[in-house]
């Protein structure tokens, strides 16, 4: 675990908020070793380590799986959780101040986690998510109740172009009185995007405004993709 906290503390943490502000996410250098993702992806068949599956066809969310982790979570998943959060919040504190919102993060998960207890969200939502040829996600928000932290992280665990081809990682903006706008982004094994969950500042000429955002998953064009998503806020 010390390692994937060394690799979270050398991240620029800096020009990930500027990419954030200015495209709407972040991409960083690989978190995790060939080895973990294997590991991770290998939990992906105990069905003890998980709290529920969801078949994404039966709910009309797309082609493809996921399972929600259990607690305690792995290792490897807590310390990803709990390093990046603070770096994070800031972030979040940020963008609550330019949008004058009343919103405001502690610095510290547990705290965090405390208040979505308060508000009934005591489920944790790490997730495993895999998909296989033809697989795809539709665009969609991760919101589970009342509390909802306004960043996100996606790790990929398969490697492009060897275990599997298409399987971009989409995120779409939309803008008031515009047309939408999309990005599409590669990621290598053990590489990690991070975008918002549902809405970010963006400066205009009056001072700031929120866009809504949107991600998703392309159609997989062969092989299986395995995906870690690191969502901040509990559920019901």
């Amino acid at each position: 675990m010390q390692e994937v906290e060394k690799s979270l503390a050398r991240l620029d943490w800096a020009q990930i908020e500027r990419d954030i502000a200015g495209w709407g996410y972040a991409t960083t250098p690989a978190l995790l070793t060939a080895d973990e993702c294997r590991e991770l992806i290998a939990l992906y068949s105990d069905d003890s380590r998980f709290r529920s599956r969801i078949d994404m066809t039966r709910y009309r969310f797309g082609v493809g799986e996921y399972k929600y982790f259990a607690r305690p979570l792995p290792p490897v998943v807590e310390a990803m959780r709990r390093c990046i959060y603070p770096r994070l919040a800031q972030i979040a504190n940020g963008w609550a101040e330019a949008s004058r919102a009343a919103d405001r993060y502690p610095l510290d998960l547990d705290h965090f986690l405390a208040t979505c207890r308060r508000h009934g969200q005591s489920k944790p939502t790490p997730l495993l998510l895999r998909y296989e040829t033809g697989g795809y996600n539709c665009l969609h928000q991760d919101l589970y109740g009342e509390i909802a932290f306004p960043l996100q992280m996606t790790c990929v665990l398969s490697g492009v172009g060897e275990d599997y081809t298409g399987g971009e990682f989409l995120l779409v903006e939309q803008r008031p009185r515009a047309q939408s706008s999309g990005q599409v982004v590669t990621l290598k094994q053990g590489e990690a995007v991070i975008f918002p969950n549902g809405y970010r500042p963006v400066r205009g000429a009056r001072g700031y405004y929120r866009v809504n955002m949107r991600h998703g998953v392309s159609r997989l064009l062969s092989g299986t993709r395995y995906s870690l998503g690191i969502i901040f806020h509990d559920a019901k």
